[in-house]
């Protein structure tokens, strides 16, 4: 029987206590909005070793997109899977989504990391763009995976990725619009 071993924050070295803290914060709270200071203190490092590990922003941003790359892509391709793989073909995306839109994917959700990032950074960090394309075209793949064999297939698949992209931008902006109440303003 394999027992799941837990591993308290501080146990961990110094650069993934910032990395892990600084993931949440940026998903959380947005790139602009979460300063160097406040990652610092959460992931209790001082300045020195935070600078080591990160000469600056720029590098922990880029290290966090690889490292929600990463994660989202393990997630998601298990997604796909649990919900019949290639088997379903297509069929299977709308379930995984919905589970990413309830917060049962990598926490609560808040968007796509990754549009986000590009909304926030893109006109001034070109390699954010450039996660992002590489991002989703990753996605894409996983996704012609699940599809029959066809002179269509690509095109498929990026429609769908396509598609995921719209459905999270309409998600996002309906949340934006409604009020503390849920609702959106009469």
């Amino acid at each position: 029987m394999n027992k799941v071993v837990s591993i308290s924050n501080s146990d961990l070295p110094a650069r993934e206590r910032i990395l892990r803290k600084a993931h949440d914060l940026f998903y959380a709270e947005g790139l602009r909005a979460t300063g160097i200071d406040r990652v610092i203190a959460e992931a209790g490092v001082t300045k020195v070793t935070f600078y080591r590990h990160f000469p600056s922003k720029n590098d922990l941003i880029l290290t966090y997109l690889n490292l929600r790359h990463e994660r989202w892509m393990k997630w998601f391709t298990e997604a796909l899977e649990r919900h019949g793989g290639a088997s379903k073909g297509a069929q299977a995306l709308p379930p995984v989504m919905k589970e990413w839109f309830r917060g049962k994917a990598l926490g609560d959700f808040r968007g796509c990391a990754f549009l986000n990032c590009v909304s926030e950074m893109g006109p001034v960090m070109p390699a954010v763009v450039e996660a992002t394309r590489q991002h989703k075209q990753q996605m894409t793949d996983a996704i012609e995976a699940l599809l029959p064999q066809s002179s269509l297939r690509k095109r498929t698949a990026e429609a769908r990725v396509r598609g995921r992209n719209r459905v999270v931008g309409n998600t996002i902006r309906r949340a934006c619009s409604r009020g503390p109440t849920g609702r959106a303003p009469s």
